[in-house]
């Protein structure tokens, strides 16, 4: 046991928490970084003065609270996502992730559960931990596939508060079909359960993938999540945002914390917006190294998941860390999600994506040790 953990465990943790480690992936410094799924291609010139100029304007009015309600926000995200949305339809906080523990905590506590599908986004058991929600991990399959009929039955079965579906799904790449989500709505209406479609890669699906946005009229149980962090390449401004029922916005301001979001965030985050065509012409160029990563790595015998995010994940490897620490040698940083035989790589730049692939190929023939 190191220092620090015996440190930690002297102070009087709550026993949930007595144990585990923080989320985190490794944070190492090496010429190329594949391994959290962010946007290599980084901001815009013309964009970043942009931003830089809307921050400078929010300055001089610092020492005063921010728009509680961030309406300006809320207005340009409601014309971003278009589907007939309205301000009253949106929410804000400081990255999806608290997007989702807002949710949590107005729906979830104490004698409630929420249920994920793994392999999934590793922070929903996390967030539904921190806020003592139960966590029930329902059953997948080795085709990392998800089933309308499957899905329901669990849903139902579990009796769950809150039900998370990751489409596309971190970390498989895979989207889910309309008919699963609408399939699980209907499955959690004795329970009334709050059905949450996590679409933080939704940018980068394939053409003709349709979002959960389409299904949300009428359906007051349904949540639809979004980042400003992926597509938009804004990972350290911390936006993540929400569509549904207004009273479902109505129930989160029970929670959150007074001015949750920053001056400085809005600010950057709504010159972000005004730009978004500037900010999101990288993704068409993401997607190919996407397809370009598939389809090489079936050349080289590997198993890639068919992917509409902007990630892929591959197995086939009879020994990932080998090859995980032999492209970071290479100085690429790519991330072991914990499943075995499989690792998955984000889609960077051409130039990045022709690293990983030449390195790549270069371990599977035994040339680099």
């Amino acid at each position: 046991m190191s220092e620090q953990f015996e440190r930690l465990s002297r102070l009087p943790l709550r026993e949930d928490l007595r144990g585990k480690h923080p989320y985190g992936a490794p944070q190492l410094d090496v010429p190329i970084l594949l391994n959290v799924n962010e946007n290599t291609h980084g901001v815009p010139d013309d964009v970043r003065q942009a931003i830089v100029d809307a921050v400078s304007r929010e300055v001089g009015g610092l020492n005063r609270y921010p728009d509680r309600e961030f309406t300006e926000l809320r207005t340009n995200l409601a014309r971003y996502l278009g589907h007939g949305l309205t301000p009253e339809n949106l929410w804000a906080a400081n990255g999806s992730n608290e997007v989702l523990q807002h949710l949590l905590q107005a729906f979830g506590g104490p004698g409630r559960s929420a249920i994920g599908f793994p392999p999934t986004y590793s922070m929903y058991p996390l967030l539904a931990s921190s806020t003592g929600t139960r966590y029930i991990a329902g059953q997948g399959n080795d085709r990392f596939e998800l089933s309308a009929a499957d899905a329901a039955r669990e849903v139902r079965e579990s009796g769950a508060n809150l039900v998370f579906l990751c489409s596309p799904n971190n970390p498989t790449g895979s989207a889910l079909g309309l008919d699963v989500v609408e399939a699980v709505y209907e499955a959690g209406s004795d329970a009334q359960a709050i059905v949450i479609v996590d679409e933080a890669y939704a940018e980068f699906a394939h053409a003709g993938t349709v979002s959960a946005l389409s299904l949300l009229a009428g359906r007051e149980r349904l949540v639809v999540s979004r980042t400003m962090s992926k597509a938009f390449a804004m990972a350290g401004t911390r936006l993540g945002y929400l569509a549904a029922a207004p009273e479902v916005a109505d129930a989160l301001r029970l929670v959150r914390l007074p001015y949750h979001l920053s001056a400085i965030t809005q600010a950057a985050a709504n010159a972000a917006l005004t730009h978004s065509d500037r900010l999101l012409a990288n993704v068409e160029n993401i997607k190919v190294q996407r397809d370009r990563i598939v389809t090489s790595l079936q050349h080289l015998g590997l198993t890639p998941v068919p992917s509409d995010a902007n990630f892929v994940l591959f197995g086939g490897l009879d020994d990932p860390h080998r090859i995980w620490q032999g492209l970071l040698d290479g100085g690429v940083l790519i991330r072991d999600v914990g499943i075995p035989g499989h690792l998955r790589v984000t889609a960077g730049t051409e130039t990045e994506t022709t690293v990983f692939l030449d390195t790549l190929g270069a371990l599977l023939e035994g040339t680099v040790s």
